[in-house]
């Protein structure tokens, strides 16, 4: 017996555990969050757009069977097919819905959905030729949230026929086509069918839910070709209305439906509203709320509609779905001068441009007018200045080529048939771009006579540069003279004189480069690091006495050097001898043995008998070059006569 008690007691338990659990569950649960935009609600059906509280497939997605949308595929002409939306408890076809905005019943807004309503037709067929016809357009039941609105007329297309409407207990509604004559018939407005051609009647303002309309033949007539009747919202003229056979071929007219949301006493849903603000009347404009719902009531009919407020645009109907619309977006919005302000919910607020005082440019202006005038007169005055420079100095240096012999060189030069191109004279540019304007950098070695300066041509030949330190004028003709002379001079052992510049104040005379120095530093300078050995000596013995041989015999005309020393005998790349430095030298005719001539020379390679005597001959440069073998051998440096050199 306990044991059956207990076991009692355990299935007891256990069931209003269950109980708890499914009662705490069921609790835990929300209702369907009607309303909400659901991504998995499909909003559109073929090119329609189905907004809630329409909607298409599960409960879910619209708001009550009223408002379910069911797609359909239908064929088109041809073999093509297309989907199209259908009202499911009216099983019309939907063209395009639109929320509460702008249509107004008393105090109330409405949603209008535009739907295909039917046709009726009278000799369009054989079959049709006399009689009557009709349809109805049923939008069923008081609880219906669809009625047939006041912007819908009963419209008939062709002549002889008399059309009205059904089903409407208070009153008959029609009009009728006339035969009157085409002519007289132009004359009537085109602005509206009224009776040539086709005419309309506008239907009450009531709430039935069903509509019928019928034709028939005009009294004592038989009607004439096809005709139609239908119900639609469009505005038709004689002008623009189609020909009847177009409309029986469609098959359907534009019918505009009015809807509310209408709710069961039952839904607690009414009273969220989605959010929005509750509101007694349609006509509320406060600024803090994006949407309101109110209740109203119409021909008996209860009803909660919602819309967005004022400045907001959006679907009331789903959770935050009014947003603001931003007047200002539109480029036309304010006028001239002005700019736009949104407000959300309000608009927008033109404001006036402020004006900007614009500052007075005219100071700057004559500044930078000024500015610019005074830096074209330093530009201007600078390049005179440049242009003045350049001319002084084309006339000093043509004063100075004049004065130095060069129209004697020229001349010189020209008559030389075949030594032209041997010589050449340089302008003063060349050689100071050549030596970077006699830098004290390509110093390579001073003088008595001189400054000798490295420098490197155009060509990319390396020469050296001598510029004497004085000038003696009444001697320009002679050292014109021998410059041609030693232009001439070809011999391997003797410094190749390339040209000559009279451009400058003293003459500039260029040489062949010679890169080891001259044979006196190889001889006593320590820090010289190379070792003249006795073949070397003896090959610059061998190619010294060769050049003096050339000069004294070979020449066109004999030529006395008048100073042979170690310091102008310069060694080239492989220590070959040659003769430099004819600042001194002297040519001589053939039948002339000697030359007198003031003393001119180095004490201690000088001969005695022409310092005695200022007689020079071939013998004195024999003599000095005597001392240069002497140095040579010995490597001891020559012998001066004390005091002479003071003299």
């Amino acid at each position: 017996m306990m044991t059956e008690t207990c076991r009692l007691l355990c299935i007891v338990v256990y069931v209003l555990t269950l109980q708890l659990i499914s009662g705490s569950t069921a609790a835990s649960t929300p209702p369907p969050q009607v309303g909400n935009s659901s991504t998995s609600c499909n909003t559109t059906c073929g090119r329609v757009s189905i907004p809630f509280p329409f909607g298409i497939g599960r409960k879910e997605c619209y708001l009550n069977s009223w408002f379910e949308v069911v797609c359909k595929t239908i064929n088109t002409s041809g073999s093509s097919v297309t989907t199209v939306p259908f009202l499911s408890r009216l099983n019309r076809e939907v063209v395009n819905i639109s929320f509460p905005m702008n249509q107004k019943i008393s105090d109330g807004l409405y949603g209008v959905v535009h739907i295909k309503g039917p046709v009726t037709s009278l000799g369009c067929t054989t079959s049709q030729v006399s009689g009557n016809s009709s349809q109805v357009l049923n939008v069923t039941g008081r609880e219906s949230p669809y009625f047939i609105t006041d912007d819908n007329r009963l419209v008939a297309v062709g002549r002889g026929t008399k059309a009205s409407l059904t089903d409407i207990e208070s009153e008959i509604i029609g009009c009728e086509s006339s035969y009157e004559d085409s002519k007289r018939n132009q004359q009537i407005t085109n602005s509206i069918c009224n009776g040539y051609r086709c005419f309309q009647a506008r239907i009450p303002l009531e709430r039935p839910q069903v509509i019928g309309f019928s034709m028939e033949n005009s009294n004592g007539t038989s009607g004439e070709g096809c005709r139609v009747a239908f119900l639609s919202n469009s505005m038709y003229s004689p002008a623009n209305v189609r020909e009847p056979e177009q409309f029986h071929s469609d098959g359907y007219a534009v019918v505009q439906l009015g809807w509310f949301s209408v709710f069961d006493a039952s839904d607690s849903r009414s009273s969220n509203f989605w959010g929005c603000f509750k509101s007694t009347t349609a006509q509320s404009y406060m600024t803090n709320t994006s949407c309101f719902c109110y209740n109203g009531d119409f021909s008996g009919m209860s009803y909660t509609n919602c819309y967005c407020a004022s400045g907001y645009i959006g679907n009331p109907y789903i959770q935050s779905g009014c947003t603001d619309d931003d007047a200002c977006k539109s480029p036309d919005i304010c006028g001239e001068g002005e700019t736009c302000e949104n407000a959300p919910g309000l608009g927008y607020r033109s404001n006036p441009k402020p004006k900007i005082i614009k500052p007075d440019k005219t100071p700057v202006l004559q500044g930078i007018l000024i500015g610019l005038l005074g830096l074209l007169f330093i530009v201007g005055t600078f390049g005179l200045y440049k242009l003045v420079k350049k001319r002084r100095k084309i006339i000093r240096n043509k004063k100075f080529f004049k004065r130095n012999g060069g129209l004697l060189l020229n001349q010189q030069l020209t008559t030389k048939d075949g030594n032209v191109e041997m010589s050449k004279i340089f302008s003063s540019k060349e050689l100071k771009k050549a030596t970077d304007n006699f830098s004290e950098n390509r110093v390579l070695g001073q003088g008595g006579q001189g400054t000798v300066y490295k420098g490197m041509l155009v060509d990319g030949r390396i020469v050296a540069v001598k510029r004497s330190k004085v000038v003696d004028e009444d001697r320009l003709e002679e050292f014109i003279n021998e410059v041609v002379l030693l232009s001439q001079i070809n011999h391997r052992n003797i410094v190749k004189l390339l040209g000559c510049c009279l451009e400058t104040e003293v003459p500039v005379l260029v040489y062949e480069y010679i890169p080891n120095g001259d044979l006196f530093k190889r001889l006593h300078d320590e820090s010289d690091d190379y070792i003249m050995t006795w073949e070397v000596r003896l090959r610059i013995a061998i190619e010294m006495a060769g050049a003096l041989s050339y000069m004294h015999s070979a020449a066109s005309f004999p030529i006395y050097h008048r100073d042979i020393k170690t310091t102008n005998i310069l060694l080239d790349e492989k220590y070959g001898a040659k003769v430099s430095d004819f600042g001194t030298s002297r040519s001589v005719t053939v039948d002339q043995t000697h030359l007198t001539t003031l003393v001119a020379g180095t004490f201690g390679y000088m001969d005695p008998e022409y310092f005695l005597s200022s007689q020079y001959t071939d013998k004195s440069d024999v003599y000095s070059f005597g001392v240069v073998l002497v140095e040579l051998i010995t490597e001891r440096n020559h012998c001066t006569v004390p005091g002479l050199k003071k003299e």
